[in-house]
Order: C-alpha cells, then sequence, then structure tokens
C-alpha cells in the first residue's frame, strides 16, 4: 500500500507547495491553541525553526541536525517541570518522542503506547524514505538513529506499543512491526468496538498509557485533517470511542494530537500573501 512518503502522486498538482506544506504544522499548532479549552497547568512551547537551514540529509535522516537541537531543546523543556502528564498539541509525528520517552522514564514498564494512526512509522535510518516523521515509533522502541536514541531518557520494549488504525505503509518499512513484536490493530478489527484493543492493553499489564493520535487516522472520504488524502481508515466517531474506552480503562498520562493542517487558513494566507497592510505576516 502506499505510504506517506509520496506527498504528490505522479502527474497530481500538489495542493500546495512543498515550502508551505512543510510549515502548515505551525500554522495548525497556532489554530489549535485558539480553539481548544486553555490548560490549566504549565505550557511551554518548543521553538521550532522556519528556517532552510540544517535539512540536509545525514546518516539516513533527513533535517538530521535540526531534529538533534529541537529534541534536545524539547526534553529540557519537559525536564524543568517534571511533569506526571503531557498534552501535546501540533506538529509531525515526532512530536511525540520526546514527551513519551520522559514519561516512560518515570513510569517504566507500567507504560503503554496506544498509537493512533493511518501510517506505522517504524522507518529507520536504513529506510528508503528519510523522513523522521516516520521513524518516530522505531525510536521510541530504540532502532532509530544512534544520535537521536542517545539524547531519549528511555524507550519502550516493543511489545507495549499498538498501532491503532494502520491501514498504509510502504513495503520495505512494513516488515519491521511483525520483526520487533509490535501488535497492529487495522481499522475493521476495532470498527464494532474497542475490546480487542483492550485485551491486548490487559496482556502488558500496564496501568498507565500514552495516546498519539495523528489525524490522519480518521477516513479522508469523511473528512481531510492532515496533509495526505487517506481513505478507508477510522471515522470520528469511531476514534472518540476508542480513546474513550481507553481512557475508561487506564489511566492516560499523555496524549498528542499530530499532523493537523488548517486546509482553508493556509490556503487563506497564500491569498492574502502581498496584499497591502498585510505583506510580511503571511505564508512566504
Amino acid at each position: 500500500m502506499a505510504g506517506r512518503r509520496h506527498i504528490q502522486r505522479r502527474g497530481v498538482r500538489p495542493e500546495f507547495p512543498l515550502y508551505v506544506a512543510r510549515r502548515g504544522y505551525a500554522v495548525g499548532t497556532a489554530v489549535l491553541e485558539a480553539v481548544l479549552p486553555p490548560h490549566d497547568g504549565p505550557t511551554v512551547s518548543a521553538p521550532v525553526s522556519m528556517s532552510d537551514d540544517g535539512l540536509e540529509e545525514r546518516d539516513g535522516v533527513e533535517a538530521k541536525a535540526v531534529i538533534l537541537e529541537q529534541l534536545a531543546r524539547a526534553l529540557e523543556l519537559i525536564r524543568r517541570h517534571d511533569p506526571v502528564r503531557i498534552l501535546t498539541l501540533g506538529g509531525e509525528c515526532s512530536v511525540s518522542v520526546a514527551p513519551f520517552s520522559e514519561l516512560a522514564r518515570r513510569y517504566g514498564d507500567d507504560l503503554a503506547i496506544v498509537w493512533i494512526d493511518a501510517h506505522p512509522d517504524v522507518g529507520t535510518p536504513q529506510s528508503e524514505y528519510p523522513g523522521y516523521h516516520a521513524m518516530a515509533v522505531a525510536t521510541l522502541t530504540g532502532h532509530g538513529d544512534p544520535d537521536v536514541q542517545e539524547l531519549l531518557p528511555a524507550t519502550f520494549s516493543p511489545d507495549r506499543v499498538a498501532l491503532v488504525g494502520l491501514h498504509s505503509w510502504t513495503d520495505d518499512d512494513f516488515p519491521n512491526i511483525a520483526e520487533w513484536g509490535i501488535q497492529s490493530f487495522g481499522p475493521e478489527e476495532l470498527r464494532e468496538s474497542a475490546q480487542p484493543l483492550l485485551e491486548w492493553i490487559a496482556l502488558t499489564g500496564c496501568s498507565r498509557v500514552v495516546i498519539h493520535f495523528d489525524v490522519d487516522a480518521v477516513d479522508s472520504n469523511e473528512i481531510v485533517l492532515g496533509l495526505g488524502m487517506e481513505p478507508n481508515g477510522l471515522t470520528s466517531t469511531e476514534v472518540r470511542r476508542i480513546v474513550a474506552d481507553v481512557d475508561g480503562a487506564v489511566d492516560v498520562v499523555g496524549f498528542t494530537l499530530a499532523e493537523f493542517i488548517p486546509r482553508q487558513v493556509m490556503h487563506l494566507r497564500q491569498i492574502l500573501n502581498g496584499f497591502p497592510l498585510i505583506s510580511g505576516t503571511t505564508a512566504d
């Protein structure tokens, strides 16, 4: 099945130029901050550079220099507060690496991952696609770039990781799921009930979980929330039920909302670019 590595299909004009698309996650974060209820705990923002410097591929990882710098900053910000729970909003899938790793340090073997995503994110530096966002689960299970792994305070045993809603992957990465011992649930397995997932959580013996929610897990035939189109995924109602059922069964100590792209806002920014009295405040 076709994975996330191709934003533009051959012969199809992309919705956004690449330089606009890759800045869309920052726009999404700003929108989420504006529309979601205020948080009553400490709130920090991990600084993200919009520069094109440091984006070169190195050791099989795109923009490795920037990734190492930003990961170190994110970990530092988290450690200042030493939180028992972490909510992460915005960004692409790798934003879960720092908070989930810190929570793994705190809770050890009593913590499992529920990774709700159309994709497995189990790529490695040896994969054909070098995008770090597609390596997030691999990194959290100790299979990532050595320099990245060295920064992390803790990782997860693969048998405490479940991929939920998985139905799109790349052939060179997919075997890693079985080889490492990661559990996966396709959309059809959870249409009627989250019971298979709840039974898996019980088997791990964990009383706590972290949940990663990539919005592309939601069927793009219903609504397109991410950058790419992923049809035949979970419905929004099914995602809500799965998360509610997990929350009712165990203690959710971490939650990430990732990959949200506010399409209409980004289109409007492009339209307004260069308008009088606005120039310089909109997208490049």
